[in-house]
């Protein structure tokens, strides 16, 4: 998938026309349709990600992810189903619980101080 189709497909996801999605990302008209047959100018790949709420290493195909939502949904070390990592690294089942303890007594300090 080249960047062209990824991004009429987010753009078609999120309901925005790629006319209005160049007006949005201050492109001239036909850019992104141009993206069809040619390699994009890269400052105008980041603005259509900005726009789309995207990285631009989704929209050249870097990775399959389109957004970096990470940062804004909170991940409950609680839920067995969540997959830990450090430097890259799986975190073991045992190593998990002890993390699990410490987050449970840093709370605990938390909840005594607003007391």
């Amino acid at each position: 998938m080249n960047v062209y189709h990824r991004v009429t497909s987010l753009a078609k996801q999120k309901k925005i026309s790629i006319s209005s999605l160049e007006k949005s990302a201050d492109l001239p008209n036909g850019t992104i349709y141009n993206w069809k047959n040619s390699k994009p100018n890269i400052d105008y790949v980041s603005r259509v990600a900005g726009v789309l709420n995207t990285t631009v290493d989704y929209l050249v195909g870097r990775t399959n992810t389109p957004n970096s939502d990470s940062e804004s949904s909170p991940v409950d070390i609680l839920d067995d189903e969540t997959i830990l990592a450090f430097d890259g690294m799986e975190i073991e089942e045992s190593e998990k619980e002890k993390l699990r303890d410490y987050a449970r007594y840093i709370i605990s300090l938390r909840e005594k101080e607003n007391k």
